[in-house]
Formats: C-alpha cells, sequence, structure tokens
C-alpha cells in the first residue's frame, strides 16, 4: 500500500467540454491519499465477544488512550484519519475492519459470523459509500474482513469460525469480476487468518504457520513469530513502515533483522478485546 501520491490522468480532446478557466487543458491531476476509516471504542467494550483468550477485566479510559494513541500514528504515517463516533451499545464496534472490505474497485459488506455484531455494518456502509459502490456477501454466507489477506490482486480469506466456505464463494465472484484472485486457506486456533499472518512487504509474510495451512501461500518468505509470542503474527504495513504490538517484543526484533522498519505501539488494554493492529481500521486510496 503507497502512501499519499499523486496520478495522471489524460483525459483526451473532450476535457474541457465543462472545464472552467483553471482546468482546461488535457491533463487533470487527482490526488490519491491512503485513507483510514476507524470508529471510537465503545463504551460497552468490558462486553465483547471473545473466541480464544480468558475474559480479564478493562479499563475503558486506558483503552481509549490506545486508540487514539493508534489514530495519531496512521496520521503521522501519512493517512487521512476518518474517525466515526462511538456505537455505546455495540461493543466490538471499533474493529472496523470485520464488517467491509474494501477494494480499488468497490467496497464488499458482510455478514459477521457472529450475529449480535451485524448491527455494526450498516453505519459503516453509509460512510463508505463516500469512497465506494458497494456490494454484499449475503446470508448463509458469513464473511469477516480480519480473515482476508489482501496482497496485491491475490486475496487469502480464512475458513474459520468466523467465515465460511459459502461467504467466501460469494465473495470471490464480486472479487473476481475486477481480476482478484481469492484463495480460500483453512485457519485454526485463532480468531480470524490475520491473527495468524499477514504481510510484511518485500514479498514476506510475518506469521504462525501452526494456525494455517502454510500451503496456500506458494512463493513467499517467512518471518516466523517467536515461539514464546504465538499470537505475535498480526501487523499492520503503511508505506515502508511496520506498525507491531509492542507487547512481542522477541518477534520485533526478528522483524527488524530481517531489515523492516517497524513502529511499536502499546495495544496491551485492546488486546484484552481480542483485538490486533489491522482490525482497528480500514485502510484504502481515496
Amino acid at each position: 500500500m503507497s502512501l499519499p501520491g499523486i496520478r495522471r490522468r489524460d483525459n483526451g480532446p473532450d476535457a474541457n467540454a465543462h472545464a472552467g478557466p483553471a482546468n482546461r487543458g488535457n491533463l487533470c491531476y487527482i490526488h490519491d491519499m491512503l485513507t483510514a476509516i476507524t470508529r471510537k471504542v465503545s463504551s460497552a467494550l468490558a462486553n465483547c465477544e471473545l473466541s480464544f483468550i480468558p475474559r480479564q477485566p478493562i479499563d475503558l479510559e486506558k483503552a481509549r488512550a490506545q486508540h487514539q494513541a493508534y489514530e495519531d500514528l496512521l496520521d503521522k504515517l501519512g493517512a487521512r484519519v476518518v474517525s466515526l463516533p462511538e456505537e455505546p451499545d455495540l461493543p466490538d464496534s471499533m474493529f472496523v475492519e470485520d464488517p467491509a472490505i474494501v477494494l480499488d474497485e468497490i467496497a464488499v459488506i458482510c455478514p459477521l459470523g457472529t450475529e449480535t455484531r451485524r448491527r455494526e455494518a450498516p453505519s459503516l456502509a453509509a460512510a463508505l459509500e463516500k469512497y465506494r459502490k458497494l456490494e454484499y456477501v449475503k446470508l448463509p454466507g458469513l464473511l469477516e474482513g480480519g480473515d482476508v489477506l489482501r496482497i496485491g490482486k491475490r486475496i487469502f480469506v480464512g475458513v474459520t469460525q468466523r467465515s465460511n466456505p459459502e461467504g467466501i464463494r460469494q465473495f470471490a465472484v464480486i472479487a473476481g469480476r475486477f481480476g482478484h484472485e481469492v484463495t480460500a486457506v483453512p485457519a485454526t486456533g485463532c480468531l480470524h487468518l490475520k491473527s495468524a499472518v499477514t504481510y510484511l512487504g518485500r514479498n514476506t509474510l510475518l506469521a504462525n504457520r501452526a494456525w494455517f495451512d502454510e500451503l496456500r501461500f506458494p512463493g513467499f518468505e517467512w518471518v516466523d513469530v517467536h515461539s514464546d509470542e504465538p499470537h505475535a503474527g498480526n501487523a499492520l504495513l503503511l508505506g515502508d513502515t511496520v506498525v507491531f504490538a509492542e507487547s512481542f517484543p522477541k518477534t520485533r526484533e526478528t522483524i527488524e533483522a530481517r531489515g523492516f522498519k517497524v513502529a511499536s505501539l502499546d495495544i496491551s488494554e485492546l488486546q484484552k478485546a481480542e483485538s490486533g493492529l489491522t482490525c482497528s481500521s480500514l485502510l484504502f486510496e481515496a
């Protein structure tokens, strides 16, 4: 994913028809900016869904401060942050990655694998329709964005408790219309596929390979999480910077030893809600 840039478009000889004096000419410039949609932490966060970790008390103000630091870092790294207001009755609603998948061409709204979370989608769809045409995966299909790892035109989708084969089939049909190749990846032992594997750049994956079928990823290089840090497979790539959880120092050392630039972030309170780095934002160019 690139940082904000400018691309040139040649509009051809008819471009002047409705142009004002300052805009006449065959070339116009469209500013592409990396956009990050986030949502403020819900007052009900302590009632979040949990699948693979035990419930612990969550300090709401500390969680909010950590989420604000996350938004600030996105901004620092060049993203235009669009922060949606909290949904006080929806505990997991800060995890905006799950109800939607944003491609270059469209946004796909998903029926979440947890029924209690499906009310998160409408307000997120309303925010996204300003930037993309919307498509929908429909029940009985289930799909969550945390299971969707996009690397260029290749999209890997976890078959998990939250995303089923029918949801993946529908998504593959939608994405296939725009030239995207979708590969289903069985995953176990973790909430989402991206709990176990994410992209660092330079054709390299960060992974806990015990939790998914690595044979579905031919041709990639690997950075393995440290054996003491099995949950360290989630990282967020912005430009040339890997945003990484401060709580996994041994895996960070391995990532940096491979020559990647890392920015550490304390999300310890958010991790009590089964949070990673990717799940709290939707990143796309607009």
